[in-house]
């Protein structure tokens, strides 16, 4: 799928960032725009207008900050498990496997406890979840083991495809 938003990144900054192999500038120039216009836009509708990469790049920021703050019971309770369907698929797309079968088992525990997951409202039923589905401390531990190769992945994909993510880079 094309994207119909391609933000303006200078081929000055994408030759620095490719040109120091430092996966956090590439990875933040080409995140931030997205996150930008989905905070102006106010609604996940934006991702229906942005391509694959772009899409993953994005949801998966989200991921990556929910686990982070409060592993993948987090992610599902703050209401982004849809986005791992095509996130999955993305994955798989770009070559990171390993990580796209993490989230494919992050989804089936979901399904198997979804009733308990949807049912948890309050604060206290929320830490609950946390006792109650230990199966998710096993995949966080799997998550972090890949996650840097992932983004490599989704990264080196960008790169060889950013007209997929950016207008043509101009000085």
């Amino acid at each position: 799928m094309t994207s119909n938003f391609l933000p303006i990144v200078s081929k000055g900054a994408i030759d620095i960032a490719l040109a120091s192999k430092d996966n956090d500038h590439l990875y933040d120039l080409l995140v931030q725009p997205l996150h930008e216009e989905l905070y102006q836009r106010g609604t996940f509708d934006f991702l229906d207008e942005l391509s694959d990469g772009q899409q993953l790049l994005l949801t998966y920021d989200y991921l990556r900050t929910q686990v982070g703050q409060g592993g993948f019971i987090q992610f599902i309770h703050n209401g982004y498990v849809g986005l791992l369907p095509s996130m999955i698929e993305q994955l798989y797309l770009v070559g990171a496997n390993d990580m796209a079968q993490v989230l494919d088992d992050v989804l089936k525990v979901y399904v198997l406890n979804r009733d308990i997951m949807n049912k948890a409202k309050s604060v206290q039923e929320f830490a609950q979840l946390y006792d109650e589905l230990k199966e998710f401390e096993v995949i966080e531990e799997r998550y972090n083991t890949v996650k840097l190769e992932s983004i490599k992945k989704m990264l080196e994909y960008a790169a060889g495809h950013l007209n997929e993510f950016v207008k043509s880079p101009t000085p």
